[in-house]
C-alpha cells in the first residue's frame, strides 16, 4: 500500500512538473510577443565572453532594443571589469542612458568613464555625452538655470581637453545656446524689477547681460531696457550712451527705434559718453 502511494505521488509530481514547464513555456512565448524591448540575441544568462556580449549589445542597440543593449553592456562591466570591452561597454552605457532620456545616469556613466580612462580614444565622446545630458535638462528661463551652467562647463571641457575632436563645433553651439538661456534668465528678472520701478535692481540685471553675455541674443533688449531704466531715473547721459551703443551695433533693430523714440520724446538723442561702463562694454559686442 505504501508502495502504491509512493508511485502515485511520483506520477503526480511528474505531472505537476510537466504542467509547470508547459505553463512557463507559454508564459515565456507570451512575454516575447508582448515585450517591445526583448533581447533579439538570446534569453539565457549573461555568461558569454565579453566580445560576444558587446556585439549582442550593439545588435540590440541597432534594433532599437535599448533596454536589452544596456543589460548586455552592464553584464560586461559586471563580469569582465578589467577587459578592453568593459571600457567600451561603459561609454556605450552612457550613450544608451542618454538615448533613453536617463540623463543623470548618462552623466554618472560618463563621469566614471572619464575618471577611469581620461586619455582613451573615447574620452572626448564621453565628455560630449555628459555635455549633451546637461543640455537636455536646461529648462525655460523662468526656472533655475543650473543645468545651463553645467552644460557650459562640460562642453567647454570638450573644447579645452579635446580640441581636435569632431565634437568641438557642436560643443560651441551648445555653449552659445546655454549662454543665451543664462542671459535670458537675467533679462526675465530685470524686467520684473523694471515693471515695479525698482530701477537700480533692474539695471544691475541688464548690466550683467551686457558685460557677461555680450554675444548672446539678449543684448539688444538689454541695452534698450537700460535706456528705459536710466531715462526713468533721470540719468540721461547713461540713457543716451546705451542708445548710442545699441544704434552702433544694431542700427536696424526695433529695440533701437524704440529707444531713439523715447529719447526724442524728451528732446534727447543717442550720444556716447566715453567714461560710461556701457561704452566700454559696447566694444565687446557682436557688431562692435
Amino acid at each position: 500500500m505504501v508502495l502504491a502511494v509512493s508511485v502515485d505521488m511520483k506520477k503526480s509530481a511528474r505531472v505537476v512538473a510537466v504542467v509547470l514547464a508547459a505553463f512557463a513555456g507559454s508564459s515565456l512565448i507570451t512575454a516575447c510577443q508582448n515585450d517591445p524591448d526583448i533581447d533579439i540575441t538570446k534569453l539565457t544568462a549573461e555568461t558569454d565572453p565579453p566580445e560576444v556580449l558587446y556585439n549582442q549589445g550593439l545588435a540590440n542597440l541597432n534594433a532599437g532594443k535599448t533596454t536589452e543593449a544596456a543589460r548586455k553592456f552592464e553584464a560586461i562591466d559586471r563580469q569582465h571589469p578589467f577587459s578592453e570591452y568593459a571600457r567600451k561597454a561603459l561609454v556605450m552605457n552612457a550613450f544608451v542612458a542618454y538615448r533613453n532620456g536617463q540623463y543623470q545616469d548618462a552623466i554618472n556613466a560618463s563621469s566614471r568613464y572619464l575618471n577611469l580612462y581620461p586619455q582613451s580614444e573615447d574620452a572626448a565622446y564621453a565628455q560630449y555625452i555628459q555635455g549633451l545630458a546637461y543640455t537636455k535638462q536646461i529648462p525655460s528661463v523662468t526656472q533655475d538655470q543650473k543645468p545651463a551652467t553645467k552644460a557650459i562647463e562640460a562642453m567647454q571641457a570638450v573644447i579645452d581637453k579635446y580640441p581636435d575632436s569632431e565634437y568641438v563645433d557642436d560643443a560651441q553651439a551648445k555653449i552659445r545656446f546655454a549662454r543665451d538661456q543664462l542671459a535670458g534668465k537675467e533679462m526675465q528678472v530685470g524686467r520684473y524689477y523694471l515693471e515695479r520701478k525698482e530701477y537700480l535692481a533692474a539695471i544691475s540685471r541688464f548690466r550683467t547681460v551686457v558685460e557677461q553675455y555680450p554675444n548672446t541674443n539678449q543684448v539688444e533688449e538689454a541695452l534698450a531696457r537700460l535706456v528705459e531704466a536710466y531715462y526713468a531715473m533721470g540719468v540721461t547721459a547713461e540713457a543716451q550712451t546705451a542708445a548710442a551703443v545699441l544704434g552702433h551695433n544694431y542700427p536696424d533693430s526695433q529695440w533701437y527705434a524704440d529707444s531713439f523714440k523715447l529719447l526724442q520724446s524728451g528732446g534727447l538723442e543717442p550720444r556716447e559718453t566715453g567714461t560710461s561702463w556701457i561704452a566700454r562694454a559696447g566694444k565687446k559686442l557682436i557688431g562692435a
